[in-house]
């Protein structure tokens, strides 16, 4: 462990949240890097380097290349950018930020919730139009929240937090997860089919990785029915995207929310042309204080690793790590 923080070096590769960026550089020795490409590494900054924050991939050739690296905290929730395992193994600490965000998305996916099943975007889009004075009502939607039954795909902080906001509406919730979460009531399906078969409305949290790479496929999109709802604020590579585009072109299911893409920021034409479909870039966190709530945290665990030599919010693959002397 550095003896202060001040004399600690801290590498920031590609873009990361402004407000994190100026607490390093008043905390830390700053360097920045165009991306964390192990080529862009001179002799001088592999040498000095205790540190990592970040928001982009890092790879275990990226972790390799630092050999005095100690930590690597992540901008996100979901962490499957870096290479967590391989940093345990390095014995790399591996920080996150939970519970911070944990409200905002929640609050998000209800919200994709309700424009997907009712169509608010595309009626404010008939008002603004003029269609409303020249055409008369917009049409009826199709569906309604009533009577759903919701499926959550990653019961965890943020599944946990939608779940509490559905029985708001009075709706039954079911969910899968690796494991039987035994302190909640919810009905447990033990794979993701099952849960898809119980219910017409999926809601998917579910982190990256190769666990779950388009665990949601043309199998359960099928299953979810004619009725079928499918919201995905969790990570776009848990969907087979070809599988969803022609589940929405063919009304396999009624229609479907992202929020997240398998290859951001591209989303494909075919889902853009998909009229049943509700799209957001990616804001499911994006306001001033959650970003910048997690923008402390990221430096929080940063200073807390390098001033106490304990990590804040360690992820489960590195809790093992202790600080070096």
């Amino acid at each position: 462990m550095a003896d202060g923080a001040g004399e600690t070096t801290i590498l920031v590769p590609g873009k990361l949240h402004p407000h994190a960026v100026d607490r390093i550089r008043e905390r830390f020795r700053l360097l920045t890097l165009e991306r964390a490409d192990p080529s862009l590494l001179t002799d001088e900054m592999k040498g000095i380097v205790s540190g990592i924050a970040s928001s982009t991939v890092i790879s275990a050739a990226f972790i390799d290349a630092l050999p005095n690296l100690q930590i690597i905290a992540n901008f996100g929730v979901g962490y499957d950018a870096v290479d967590a395992k391989h940093a345990g193994k390095k014995g790399v600490m591996v920080t996150n930020t939970p519970d911070v965000l944990t409200d905002e998305v929640a609050d998000t996916a209800i919200g994709l919730l309700i424009n997907t099943v009712r169509e608010l975007p595309r009626a404010e889009k008939y008002l603004r139009e003029g269609r409303w004075k020249a055409e008369g009502p917009y049409p009826l939607t199709r569906a309604s929240l009533r009577g759903r039954s919701v499926g959550i795909f990653g019961l965890g902080r943020i599944g946990r937090a939608i779940a509490h906001r559905i029985e708001g509406f009075g709706l039954p919730v079911s969910y899968h997860n690796r494991r039987e979460v035994q302190d909640v009531s919810y009905t447990y399906y033990p794979t993701l089919l099952a849960l898809a078969e119980a219910v017409d409305t999926l809601i998917c949290v579910a982190p990256g990785g190769a666990g779950t790479e388009k665990a949601v496929n043309a199998d359960v999109l099928r299953a979810l029915g004619p009725n079928g709802v499918f919201i995905n604020v969790g990570r776009g590579s848990a969907v087979d995207e070809e599988a969803l585009i022609e589940a929405l072109r063919n009304d396999t299911i009624l229609a479907a929310g992202l929020d997240v893409f398998a290859s951001e920021p591209n989303v494909p034409e075919a889902l853009l042309a998909c009229g049943n479909a509700c799209l957001l870039p990616h804001v499911a966190s994006a306001s001033v204080p959650t970003r910048q709530a997690m923008a402390d945290l990221v430096v929080d665990n940063l200073v807390s690793w390098f001033t106490r030599g304990s990590a804040l919010t360690p992820v489960p693959e590195t809790a093992h790590v202790g600080a070096k002397s």
